[in-house]
């Protein structure tokens, strides 16, 4: 068992590189036949996959199959094409490997090796490390099988494409073992601050940021033959949510930055005034991802060669019996039928999944945003351009058009809730009586209450493992990213009542709004981020309740964005590799904390412990969380998502009685603090980097 879990581990390693050499650090080789050679090694493949075993330190025999998928569709696409799954055809070929690789009987972890052997040697790199991903995800007996860091097995959709020449001669000069300096990456090198949206290049274009986009859509995809692996449960809304999230940090980053709230994109026919030129290169394709200059239109799509043929009014036509759904409060089914409407439902109509309701009525307008923004380069291929970065679910968010796109996709999701269908918050709902919250405090690390630091640290991301065909051995690249000082939260509560248990739920939000007015409350309910939310008992009298940031519900610890699996999956002191490979999806701890300004940039603390009678899920197995980390965006594994309220609560709708969030959070069981985020415009290096 265990030796085909590291033989399923060492088919990340290395994925544009051929599978007849060496994999891993000890140079193990797949002892392959006829039947597992890349048909551009039928002649010569045996022997030099024999030559090669010669001299490694392991040798992994592969079992033959009785019968083969047959992989017809996803074999058509190019061992040197770019892979997305926004395009039909790419998504119906994942469907087809995804199924082959389910449908290997559980427990039979040899024959499901010998499977992944025959697609990793058949098809594109990056259609196979997506539908093995997900394989390994949704599969009972492979949760044990770390699912490898995407950073470090595609560094070129991450990293500045000038670094790999110069990783390959450190490779290639630096003998193994001796020490490797790491190649610097400039903070900005996609732009200068002449372009004003290079302002939030940092938070763009982090690793962790997009490591997180890519994640979640692993943990929720949105096409499968299996039912079961998109439905999970309130995967709409937590579609909505988690962009919902992103659109309000970035919008917050935004005034930290002395620039408006982001423009939704909502006239699909006039000229995007924002260019992007990303200065990253494919190492599948060996292509430079195509840039998009200012002043561009979408266009109508007739790729054949992508399966897409969509037009402009099609698009608007969706878009008309969507807002007709929103309005009315109801779906129209195919048979004619209707039935009521519902965030969850929305979510799928919206993105859309396989779940939505009638996809032939309501389209797929999200997915097919995603496409026209991507090929407003080359929208009928006649220059036999590939997609660029918005397309891909691991770069998308380096494009500031991904923001004015979901901006759109936000606001349709906030028309929902602003109307008639979905009623306001009674007192009752929000109260939690005999639960006084009397004070909420930020303690930071070596500096003043309520207020967060930030300042820029250097971290470095091994790149071997996606240096094909170079020598072995570690190859850093240090980049530069935002940080923050450790803080914890001091809740003081009086717990007039009996014993009990409450929800805390913490968020912060900016003070004033890009004008330095006062919010309405109906827009700084959008603006608030959540930054934590976890049970806790209370005993009757006074409660003191702390938590440390490195806690939150919504991030991932800093080692699990950037950790090297290989050598922690043995440790027995981490954290259960089942729990990374789904709760991994976590925003990043490192952005937890909204950069601010070196002034001090006013926000908001909200605190609320709401009624635990009122949030709690009946879990159909009996268990209480076992793994909060990043739940609030990712939910846990094979449960149902942790908090029984709307996902936002209490800011998901617009309040009935309250304009602003002093009289809001007036009720006894909320608090409201005023802090400041003060950014240091220093550098440090990462404690935790290796030695070089």
């Amino acid at each position: 068992m265990s030796n085909v879990v590291n033989s399923l581990k060492l088919l990340f390693d290395r994925p544009n590189e051929s599978l007849i050499t060496p994999k891993g650090e000890n140079n193990a080789v797949f002892q392959l036949s006829n039947q597992f050679l890349p048909p551009e090694y039928t002649s010569n493949g045996i022997d030099l996959n024999n030559r090669f075993g010669d001299d490694a330190s392991e040798r992994i025999p592969l079992k033959e199959l009785a019968q083969p998928p047959r992989l017809d569709k996803a074999k058509q696409l190019p061992h040197d094409a770019d892979f997305s799954l926004f395009l039909p055809r790419h998504q119906e070929m994942a469907t087809e490997v995804i199924d082959a690789l389910m449908n290997v009987p559980e427990n039979q972890l040899q024959d499901f090796l010998s499977t992944c052997t025959f697609a990793r040697v058949n098809l594109n790199p990056q259609l196979f490390n997506y539908c093995y991903s997900v394989a390994l995800m949704h599969r009972r007996d492979t949760r044990s099988v770390p699912i490898q860091n995407f950073a470090e097995t595609f560094p070129s959709k991450f990293l500045d494409s000038k670094v790999f020449s110069q990783a390959r001669e450190v490779a290639r000069v630096t003998p193994q073992g001796a020490a490797r300096n790491p190649i610097i990456i400039p903070r900005d090198y996609t732009a200068t601050d002449l372009e004003e949206e290079h302002r939030l290049a940092y938070f763009r274009e982090d690793i962790g940021v997009n490591l997180h986009h890519w994640h979640w859509h692993l943990v929720y995809p949105f096409t499968a033959s299996d039912r079961a692996i998109v439905a999970k449960d309130r995967r709409g809304e937590l579609f909505f949510y988690m962009h919902q999230q992103i659109i309000a940090r970035y919008n917050g980053e935004r005034l930290n930055n002395s620039l408006k709230r982001v423009k939704k994109f909502g006239n699909w026919r006039e000229p995007i005034p924002e260019a992007y030129y990303p200065k990253l290169d494919s190492l599948t394709s060996s292509r430079g991802w195509p840039p998009r200059q200012a002043g561009m239109r979408w266009q109508n799509i007739n790729r054949p060669v992508d399966g897409i043929n969509v037009t402009l009014d099609q698009m608007e036509e969706w878009r008309r019996r969507l807002e007709d759904a929103v309005s009315t409060g109801r779906v129209r089914l195919p048979n004619g039928s209707f039935r009521p409407l519902d965030i969850d439902t929305l979510g799928n109509m919206l993105e859309a999944s396989i779940l939505s309701p009638n996809i032939d009525y309501y389209g797929s307008v999200h997915n097919n945003g995603h496409t026209f923004s991507a090929y407003v380069h080359d929208p009928d291929h006649r220059y036999l351009e590939s997609f660029s970065t918005i397309a891909d679910e691991a770069t998308t968010m380096r494009d500031p058009l991904f923001f004015r796109w979901h901006a759109w996709i936000d606001d349709f999701f906030q028309r929902h809730k602003e109307s008639d269908a979905v009623r306001r918050y009674t007192s009752s709902e929000l109260e939690n009586p005999g639960v006084e919250v009397t004070s909420a405090t930020i303690e930071s690390q070596g500096g003043q209450n309520n207020t967060l630091n930030t300042f820029w640290m250097q971290s470095d991301v091994d790149l071997s493992r996606g240096l094909d065909f170079s020598n072995r051995g570690p190859v850093y690249a240090r980049f530069t990213h935002l940080n923050h000082r450790p803080f914890r939260y001091v809740i003081n509560v009086n717990n007039t009542g009996s014993a009990r248990r409450a929800t805390v739920r913490i968020f912060i939000s900016p003070k004033n709004d890009e004008r330095n007015l006062p919010w309405h409350l109906n827009d700084q309910r959008k603006m608030f981020i959540e930054m934590d939310r976890f049970v806790t008992p209370l005993n009757a009298g006074q409660n003191t309740i702390t938590r440390q940031s490195t806690q939150s519900s919504v991030t991932i610890p800093f080692e699990q964005t950037f950790r090297d699996l290989s050598a922690q999956g043995e440790d027995p002191r981490k954290q259960d590799l089942a729990s990374f490979n789904f709760c991994g999806c976590g925003w990043p701890q490192h952005m937890l904390v909204p950069k601010g300004t070196e002034g001090g940039m006013p926000y908001q603390l909200f605190v609320m412990l709401s009624n635990y009678e009122l949030d709690k899920v009946d879990q159909p197995d009996g268990t209480e969380l076992t793994c909060d980390q990043a739940s609030s965006f990712c939910g846990l594994k094979d449960r149902l998502f942790p908090d029984k309220r709307a996902m936002g609560f209490p800011f998901d709708r617009p309040s009935a009685s309250f304009t602003n969030i002093t009289d809001f959070s007036n009720l006894p069981n909320m608090a409201l603090t005023d802090i400041t985020i003060k950014f240091q415009n220093t550098t440090e290096v990462n404690p935790r980097n290796p030695r070089t």
